[in-house]
């Protein structure tokens, strides 16, 4: 089993940043690929972005160019860098991981989840 634990929600005016964190446990060698979801109220999960272990990375649309994903492999975490956030960003953020690369954007493929942070984009 792989434990994932987020951190680094909160409230934040528009236009401001966050950096949320993804901290990996237990069988870490099932995280070859880890991504970061959100899903608003009355919104289906959609995808945000991901990175592969050789830190190849993948974003969606909404958020190319404003967002940052990395991770350090030797603490095994994983982050999200959020810039000039939206009231339209507001959501609960989910950490996910799977062991292969794969199909890289869709939730279901991923048996790995944590318990998601919110994040509030204030106007």
């Amino acid at each position: 089993q792989v434990q994932l634990a987020e951190s680094g929600g909160g409230l934040v005016q528009a236009g401001g940043s966050l950096r949320l964190s993804c901290a990996a446990s237990g069988r870490t060698f099932s995280t070859n690929a880890m991504g970061w979801f959100r899903q608003a109220p009355g919104k289906e999960r959609e995808f945000v972005a991901a990175i592969s272990w050789n830190t190849n990375t993948f974003y969606g649309d909404s958020v190319k160019g404003r967002f940052t994903i990395s991770r350090d492999n030797a603490k095994n975490t994983v982050y999200l860098q959020m810039n000039s956030l939206k009231s339209e960003d507001t959501a609960v953020y989910y950490c996910a991981a799977k062991a292969s690369i794969g199909v890289i954007t869709a939730p279901e493929l991923y048996p790995y989840w944590g318990q998601g942070t919110q994040v509030t984009v204030s106007t």
